[in-house]
């Protein structure tokens, strides 16, 4: 990114004085706004390939259907992502989640060291709330920017994103807390 701030700026734009600094801060802005919607879409993408593989771990049918249930979502988070894109007249780079790489891989770890475990559920729901704060940080982040660039459409699909996100965790802990936990401390 360094590289390319520096192509960016010439002796033009640092002669603008205060409004050319913040014409530059806000286009700097917008990349990083832009290179953090690549990477939250593809940190999505992934976790509808993960969330099948933890749905038919699940052992507990509520968080099962939880599982399920934020699948779809996920499809619409990834939606709601394109018309982000779609309402500032970009589209969304190709861009690897490294995070969601390593968060997905968690989870499958738990799933193989926990098959046949109690324990197995407990260790599905953290590793599904450990995903759901990396979203709930990057959604928080997109739409702080969107707000402060005043980008009212994108403010509102990621607001929607970000409540969902944070039901999303919620019903993990509820279920961690009637159940899962229960079920672990059992065995």
């Amino acid at each position: 990114m360094a590289v390319r701030r520096a192509k960016k700026r010439t002796s033009t734009d640092r002669n603008r004085g205060e409004s050319g600094e913040q014409n530059e801060m806000s286009t700097e802005l917008h990349d990083l706004f832009l290179e953090e919607l690549a990477d939250i879409h593809n940190a999505e993408q992934q976790l509808t390939k993960a969330l099948p593989k933890l749905a038919k771990a699940a052992q507990n049918p509520e968080l099962r259907e939880a599982f399920e249930t934020h699948l779809e979502e996920t499809q619409n988070h990834i939606s709601r992502l394109e018309q982000v894109a779609k309402s500032l007249g970009e589209s969304i780079k190709r861009k690897k989640c490294a995070a969601m790489e390593g968060l997905v891989e968690e989870g499958e770890e738990i799933i193989d060291e926990l098959e046949d475990s109690a324990a197995l559920d407990a260790g599905l729901i953290l590793a599904a709330q450990k995903v759901e704060h990396y979203e709930i940080a990057s959604y928080g982040g997109l739409r702080a920017w969107a707000q402060l660039m005043g980008h009212d459409e994108a403010v509102d699909l990621l607001q929607e994103t970000l409540d969902e996100e944070k039901l999303a965790d919620e019903k993990l802990n509820q279920i961690a807390e009637n159940a899962a936990n229960q079920e672990a401390r059992q065995e």
